[in-house]
Formats: C-alpha cells, structure tokens, sequence
C-alpha cells in the first residue's frame, strides 16, 4: 500500500474513530432525553441503542481501515470491499448534511460539520480510487 493512501486512510480513520467516540457521549452532554417524553422508554431506549450502534461502528470502521492499509496480510480485494463500504456511510452522511443539516442552533456549526464531513469522505474516497487504479506488479 502506497504511503499517501496510507495517510488518507489514517486521518479519515482518526477523525472517524474520534466522531464515534465523541457520539458515545453526545446524548448526556447535549441532553437528548430531555426533548422525549419520559414514558417514552421505548424510544429512549431505541435512541440509545441507535447512537451506540453507530458510535461503534464508526469506531470499528476505523480500526479496520488503518488495520487493512497497514497490515501484510491484507489484499487489495479486502481493502476495496472496505473502503468502498466507508465511502458509502461517509457520503451518506455529507448528503444528510446538506438535506437535512445538523447543528443550524450555533451560527458556523452546521457548515463546520459539512466541511468536516466532506474532508473524511475525500480521504477516503480519494484512497478508495488511488488503490482501484494502481498498477498492480505482474
């Protein structure tokens, strides 16, 4: 694996593994459950379920990119498969930012959010392109 895709993938993984382990705490510091009703379990309870779920995915999606670039016993066919999977969750995720924008409260926050967003998904799918057209040795 060359050394600018393993950089790309790195900072995309970073910022992924940090976005992941920040959401764990989300719900407490921003108070989430003080905006549903408290006979609400069951939905309290599915956000919570919801927001772990995609903390830790995006704490393994990370792992699992900088584990596949950096590790020998990886082939390009599982580093593909992986990386197209993050450009798909990252690209999601810029789309509902545009469409539906998160952090509109703090005047910048939103387009800060945006931004951020669109510079993992380029990490990524710039990685993602560099490995699909690299010569491969015969």
């Amino acid at each position: 694996m060359n050394l600018f895709v393993k950089i790309l993938v790195t900072i995309g993984s970073a910022v992924s593994i940090g976005f992941g382990g920040w959401h764990f705490i989300v719900p407490k510091a921003w108070n989430w459950y003080s905006y549903i009703d408290a006979r609400a379990t069951e939905l309290i309870a599915a956000v919570r379920a919801i927001n772990a779920f995609f903390s830790l995915s995006l704490v393994l999606f990370g792992i699992v990119n900088i584990l596949f670039v950096y590790g020998d016993k990886s082939n390009r066919y599982s580093i593909i498969v992986m990386l197209t999977a993050t450009c798909i969750l990252w690209i999601t995720r810029v789309a509902f930012q545009v469409i539906y924008p998160q952090g509109s409260l703090y005047p910048g926050l939103q387009y800060g959010m945006l931004s951020a967003f669109v510079i993992v998904t380029l990490c990524y799918l710039i990685s993602l392109l560099s490995v699909l057209f690299q010569k491969i040795p015969v």
